[in-house]
């Protein structure tokens, strides 16, 4: 028992690091090669967890393998628009000025209904509100709106909006977050005075964010919890 739960460990933390090697996109948002070699890392992976009589490294090595394909692959990529074209394939149009391209549907075995729940998911309900719809390479749905459909934005009115920049994270249940302060080029007495506004010490604090235009959010931990 204890040498499956070492070994258990030991593939764990090698999966672990490699898919971190891998990058940070989601399962939706793999390429087709990417999610070809997470689903055989994980057959690999299974194989000398479960089986004690298999040495490790008949699926360590194989994963090692995998990860330099994965390396290997991501370059060309880079290198060459072709290669890329033959393994990631291209962006399909399945909407084209508000119509329907059948052929581009057949050819990527995209039924109507397929569509409509993809544009759902996009919060648009009327297809014919739909300008473009682009399936791209990793099986999204991309959609431009037809004018008059889009939502208005302030540079529509000629209005300038003041600059709103990013959320920076202080203090998450009750932990410093220096790195953060020292981006601002703050410090724990700035941090503890801010935060006193709200009666309370950045230690007791479950969330404190500072928010792009000044203001800032502060919320106590519940003593109960």
């Amino acid at each position: 028992m204890i040498l499956i739960l070492v070994r258990t460990i030991i593939i764990y933390i090698l999966v672990l690091f490699v898919m971190r090697f891998m990058g940070k996109r989601e399962i939706g948002q793999m390429q087709p090669f990417e999610l070809v070699i997470a689903i055989m890392i994980a057959d690999l992976a299974a194989t000398p967890m479960a089986e004690i009589g298999i040495p490790i490294l008949y699926g360590i090595i194989p994963i090692f393998g995998l990860l330099l394909m994965h390396v290997i692959i991501s370059i060309l990529n880079l290198k060459s628009i072709k290669i890329r074209e033959i393994i990631c394939g291209k962006p399909r149009i399945l909407i084209y000025r508000g119509r329907i391209d059948e052929q581009a549907m057949i050819k990527e075995n995209f039924t109507i209904n397929e569509l409509q729940e993809r544009l759902r998911v996009n919060n648009i309900n009327n297809i014919g509100d739909v300008e473009f719809a682009i399936l791209e390479t990793s099986g999204q749905i991309s959609v431009v709106q037809k004018p008059e459909k889009r939502a208005l934005k302030p540079e529509d009115f000629n209005m300038q909006v003041p600059y709103e920049g990013i959320a920076y994270d202080l203090v998450i249940d009750g932990k410093i977050m220096t790195d953060n302060l020292d981006k601002l080029g703050k410090n724990y007495n700035w941090l503890e005075q801010e935060v006193g506004k709200f009666n309370m010490k950045p230690e007791e604090a479950l969330l404190v964010v500072l928010n792009g235009d000044g203001s800032m959010f502060c919320q106590k931990k519940d003593d109960n919890i």
